[in-house]
């Protein structure tokens, strides 16, 4: 039976991402900042709530909890502020800085405080977006959350060269325009066909591939 870590697993992508390993058998662990009842309902889990990644005492504290080796850790929990999106003469510095504590630095935080409970064979999951794609950028706007993404791209390619020598690989991984709460609702699939993506690139992950940026459906994107 493998463990699973989810960050943000109370709805979206990560609750999906919590049923479908539910439906395999694994020892899931969810780390949220308030659960859900359908979360509740993937009887048997551990479920560590006010979890907030972007504050490193709160991700010290519920780590406290662990207890098992996690054979899969998937950072998950992301924001996107929907003010000052498109114009940046709306942007102010505090969205900004609120995306990249969440979105850039919540990840480093959970990795590094999840590291004892890593080991060889274990894998890191980075849930970015192709918004953090320089080359990808043809439509400007949305400063805040493209600027975190590139940042969390930046960090997950250098967790994969400190974490090789582990034994233990990281994928950099876009979900796709999913129909979410983040999303307003809108996107091209659904957090159900996304999560069964993502779990098809983390079954394929290996320390060959590990620091690549991948879409959810297979594809390697330019960064």
């Amino acid at each position: 039976m493998s463990t699973v870590l989810i960050t943000g697993a109370n709805r979206g992508i990560g609750l999906e991402l919590a049923k479908k390993y539910h439906a395999q058998g694994s020892h899931l662990i969810a780390f949220c900042r308030k659960s859900s009842d359908q979360l509740k309902a993937l009887d048997p889990i551990q479920i560590i709530e006010k979890v907030d990644v972007s504050d490193f005492s709160s991700v010290q504290k519920a780590c406290q909890f662990l207890s098992r080796p996690i054979d899969i850790l998937i950072n998950n929990a992301g924001i996107l502020q929907r003010t000052g999106l498109d114009h940046f003469n709306e942007t102010t510095s505090q969205i900004i800085q609120q995306q990249f504590q969440t979105n850039a630095l919540g990840p480093l935080f959970v990795t590094s405080q999840c590291l004892p409970f890593l080991q060889s064979g274990s894998k890191v999951v980075i849930m970015t977006s192709r918004m953090g794609s320089i080359d990808d950028n043809t439509s400007g706007g949305h400063y805040g959350y493209r600027m975190s993404k590139t940042a969390l791209n930046s960090a997950g390619k250098s967790l994969s060269l400190d974490l090789k020598e582990k034994g233990i690989p990281v994928a950099i991984i876009h979900p796709g325009w999913i129909q979410t709460e983040m999303t307003g609702h809108t996107g091209n699939d659904t957090p159900d066909t996304a999560a069964q993506q993502i779990i098809e690139r983390i079954h394929e992950l290996a320390l060959e591939t590990t620091g690549t940026f991948w879409h959810a459906n297979g594809t390697v994107l330019p960064w």
